[in-house]
């Protein structure tokens, strides 16, 4: 295995070291042979109790530096100066077998400098839906962290109640964020900013560093980045919950599983965090809140854009007011391979109108796109219904458009083929709330893996349907309670 520290090569104001705080009794719960394959780890280290004891913080092992990383963030639009991991370790960069440099991560590992009053640790059910979201996320296709293992502690945590405490091991590009760029600008320590954005580039965008306005084109290079994610965040009805400048990374991967899940029937205005009560994050305004994040992020590469202010706003403003285009760009792509349809103004008013109507009607995000796919092995069906997800007239008037729209790009269409194709993008299954907490309840209460266990199998082939995954493509139950969760973990 090939582990290295770049990080700890930034100047010292960048992170703090500092060691994981031992636990009384842990055991396992769960590690990803294949992530860890992927990594060069020795799999056997599930096995054995020189594994439990690195992966639950109480041995450092031998490839480690651990340090916990400064940021600032805006959280829910209010500038924190001071953040930090409160309660996560970046061990060491691996590089894995593909040559890519994936940090891992301890997250629940005790205190450390940036905890302010907290207590550095992680209850167990937060442990377990990041590990279970992340995984179907990468399965989804989405750029995301994944999770690497995740132990019992062995100890409580107190929150609202005493809870059994978790430790989650991640990996990811890199957990550097838009925050991290907002810490070190208000440190007003030009060179360090400069050394960061140079770290960025080498680090994420290498084909920057011989361009004429490499920072100008970073800028650009993230504002890309964090289109192409939204856009398919919005394709799976994925609502991160948390949008806050220090939860958004500079890689563009999607990173603290938080208060996240899936949209079940759909509103846009859906909101899944308790403390969100303006609808700041709001699924509906996942985009704007990224331009307005990468706007804190164009603040904090200003010196670096240009030595006068006003020229160097002007070429910011630039970049960010392209961003609109890039993420409808991006949107048009997904949305329309969803249908089937290729991408365009016009077809994509025909997926808004699809959503609109799904949106009166309450119909299901994920079911909905399914069953149409379904819906073209008996299409063209002039006759009659030709789906069973909706009988309104306005929905049969729809659907016979798509169909026509569908006949027009394919004068003699292979409906199989079509549908096919559509069951690439629109998932059989994705982790729905209610089947998250009911996971969770038996892991934490029942201290049962086996539901745990079948979920994490069936997430390796979430488009495709199987007898064995059928189970998770229900949607709740009707008049069930709206799901609501924390920011905390």
């Amino acid at each position: 295995m090939q582990t290295e520290h770049s990080y700890s090569t930034l100047p010292a104001e960048f992170y703090s070291l500092c060691a994981a705080t031992p636990v009384a009794a842990p055991k396992w719960l769960a590690f990803n042979h294949e992530l860890a394959a992927e990594l060069g780890l020795d799999a056997s280290l599930c096995e054995t109790e020189q594994g439990l004891a690195i992966f639950s913080g109480n041995q450092q092992a031998p490839w480690s530096k651990p340090l916990a990383q400064a940021y600032s963030g805006h959280q829910f639009g209010q500038l924190s100066p001071r953040l930090g991991d409160g309660r996560a370790l970046l061990l060491a960069e691996i590089i894995d077998k593909k040559g890519q440099r994936r940090d891992i991560q301890l997250k629940g590992a005790g205190p450390t400098p940036y905890s302010r009053r907290g207590d550095g640790r992680s209850a167990l059910g937060p442990v377990v839906r990041e590990y279970l979201v992340s995984e179907a996320m990468h399965a989804l296709g989405v750029p995301s962290s994944r999770a690497l293992a995740a132990v019992y502690t062995g100890e409580p945590v107190y929150r609202d109640q005493r809870l059994p405490g978790g430790i989650l091991t991640r990996v990811a590009a890199s957990h550097i964020r838009i925050g991290t760029f907002q810490y070190v600008a208000m440190l007003q320590d030009l060179p360090a900013l400069q050394q960061l954005a140079d770290y960025v580039i080498h680090r994420h965008y290498p084909q920057l560093q011989y361009q004429a306005e490499p920072y100008l084109a970073l800028l650009r290079a993230v504002c890309q980045a964090q289109a192409t994610l939204v856009a398919h965040w919005m394709s799976l009805g994925f609502v991160h919950g948390v949008m806050n400048t220090d939860n958004m990374t500079v890689s563009g991967e999607t990173i603290d599983y938080g208060p996240c899940a899936f949209i079940d029937s759909y509103d846009p205005h859906t909101v899944f965090s308790s403390i969100d009560h303006q609808g700041r994050y709001a699924y509906k305004n996942q985009p704007a809140i990224t331009q307005w994040n990468l706007a804190r992020l164009a603040e904090a590469l200003l010196p670096l854009l240009h030595p006068d202010e006003p020229a160097a706003i002007a070429l910011a403003t630039e970049v960010l007011n392209e961003f609109p285009a890039l993420y409808q760009q991006q949107w048009q792509q997904r949305f329309c391979a969803k249908l089937a349809l290729t991408p365009s103004a016009g077809n994509a008013a025909l997926v808004q109108q699809l959503l609109d109507l799904m949106a009166q009607e309450q119909l299901d995000f994920t079911l909905t796109f399914r069953q149409l796919s379904q819906s073209l092995s008996y299409a063209p069906a002039p006759e009659g219904p030709a789906t069973p997800i909706s009988h309104t007239a306005a929905f049969l008037q729809w659907h016979q458009h798509w169909l026509a729209q569908l006949q027009l790009e394919n004068p003699k269409p292979d409906f199989a083929a079509l549908q096919a194709r559509m069951d690439q993008h629109n998932p059989f299954f994705i982790p729905r709330n209610h089947q998250i907490e009911q996971i969770i309840t038996q892991v934490v209460q029942q201290d049962d893996l086996t539901l745990f266990a079948h979920f994490a199998k069936a997430l390796q082939s979430p488009f495709v349907a199987t007898a064995s995954n059928a189970v998770f493509a229900e949607a709740p139950s009707a008049g069930g309670p709206h799901y609501r969760t924390f920011c905390g973990t």
